[in-house]
């Protein structure tokens, strides 16, 4: 499976913008002037997912159960979509797309309004949920969190015991130099970029921010002319890549990838470190137990980085749930989207970072507080600018959160394309700053 979002905290990838007229008309959900998140919960609930996998596995039926006997004037069906981000581009053509949905990326923050209900004032939330600014415009929040994920470095603990690494690293110098002592010491390969499949690589985006202890960087880099400048979060992120690349501590045929077997293989120890978000931490405990492993082989670290000896994991919310504007059960949605997320244990149950503030960490993210990493949520984008990093990123076709210009990186550094990383990263800068200039000025 898939990741459930590809980067947390951190906006998606700029799609196109939605222009359609069939969200502005208004349909049966707006003519009803009883029918908003305030009123009766009752009615017919159409949920649709991403997560598939809950679907077919009957465990969203068991969710679905209990909301029906807290809510019994209630009936809920879902629908997974595999391809959720496309078919829900298409489908919010009309105003039939479900009464609660995962913010598809598609949909631009200024125009949440056209398709989304309201919930409020988003200062009304701050007090008591995380993750807000992925699904807030304008001061309103038009949507909560899933769920949430830490950003950071899956590795095997006995992979790392067997190569004799006693403390995990923390800067870039000594993961090289771990992954160097896997390499000495294992059968293991040290650190393996799911090359082939491609949106792995995006992974390592989410630590901006991070590196630098900046809440800000987000909104800074879409005004930054240079951010491949060693000292910033985008070299230390891009840079380790290359280097461990570069250094023949990557898979030997990256051409052959394969994400699946991936799991199983970090999960039995023929892997060592994998950049990804914790999201994947379930995923692979769970390939352990279905291989004879151990479930507590898995461990994840922050980023390799430090601010005067303090290292930082930023965190960030999953897909947000939102009530769509044409719905005819708006209150019910509203009462899913609250109990799925304080009551369900949906969180619990995947190991995620509750959208709750007053909820415990998952125990899969314990050995970053062991560790004395502090977590971090990045601030929102200035009003005005909270789609400039996209729109930069898209005008320079530098794909920030996507794998193409990273599996071009991986090319150079092995070898099989021309190159170094000082030339790379400096035709990076180029692009960029012209897009900056273009764009952001």
């Amino acid at each position: 499976m898939r990741p459930k979002k590809a980067l947390a905290g951190v906006a998606t990838f700029a799609a196109a913008a939605i222009a359609l007229s069939g969200c502005t008309t208004g349909g049966a959900g707006d003519n009803d002037p009883s029918n908003t998140i305030d009123g009766e919960v009752e009615g017919d609930l159409k949920i649709i997912t991403w997560r598939t996998d809950l679907v077919e596995s009957g465990k969203f039926d068991e969710y679905i159960a209990a909301f029906e006997e807290k809510y019994p004037d209630v009936s809920v069906e879902v629908e997974g979509i595999t391809d959720y981000a496309g078919e829900m581009t298409t489908r919010l053509s009309s105003d039939n797309y479900g009464d609660v949905i995962g913010i598809p990326a598609a949909i631009q923050p200024n125009q949440f309004d056209q398709f989304l209900e309201p919930l409020g004032e988003k200062a009304e939330f701050e007090a008591t949920y995380r993750f807000l600014n992925g699904a807030a415009y304008d001061g309103t929040q038009y949507g909560l969190a899933i769920g949430g994920n830490a950003n950071g470095v899956l590795y095997n603990k006995r992979v790392f015991e067997q190569a004799g690494i006693t403390e995990l690293p923390t800067t870039p110098e000594a993961f090289i130099a771990a992954l160097q002592q896997v390499k000495d010491n294992t059968d293991a390969i040290p650190m393996y970029t799911n090359y082939k499949d491609g949106w792995p690589l995006g992974q390592s985006f989410g630590n901006l921010g991070g590196v630098t202890a900046n809440p800000d960087a987000s909104s800074e880099m879409a005004k930054d002319t240079a951010p491949w400048t060693e000292g910033k979060d985008m070299y230390a992120i891009d840079g380790l890549l290359y280097d461990a690349v570069a250094a023949g501590l990557t898979e030997e045929d990256p051409l052959t990838t394969n994400w699946e077997q991936s799991k199983i293989d970090i999960a039995t120890g023929k892997i060592g470190t994998m950049t990804l978000g914790s999201w994947a931490i379930s995923q692979m405990q769970a390939a352990a137990e279905d291989n004879g492993a151990s479930a507590d082989d898995i461990g994840y670290m922050a980023f390799p980085s430090n601010v005067d000896g303090t290292q930082h994991a930023v965190i960030g919310g999953d897909y947000n749930l939102a009530v769509s504007r044409h719905s005819e059960s708006k209150a019910a949605a509203w009462a899913w989207i609250q109990w799925f997320i304080e009551e369900s244990g949906f969180a619990e149950n995947e190991a995620m970072i509750s959208t709750v503030k007053a909820a415990p960490l998952p125990e899969n993210l314990a050995g970053l507080e062991e560790n004395g990493v502090q977590l971090m949520e990045m601030n929102a984008a200035p009003s005005g600018e909270e789609g400039l990093l996209n729109e930069v990123s898209s005008d320079s076709q530098v794909d920030l959160f996507g794998n193409i210009y990273r599996q071009e990186l991986v090319d150079v550094a092995r070898g099989a394309a021309d190159g170094d990383k000082e030339s790379f990263f400096a035709d990076l800068n180029a692009r960029w700053s012209e897009s900056v200039e273009r764009v952001a000025s």
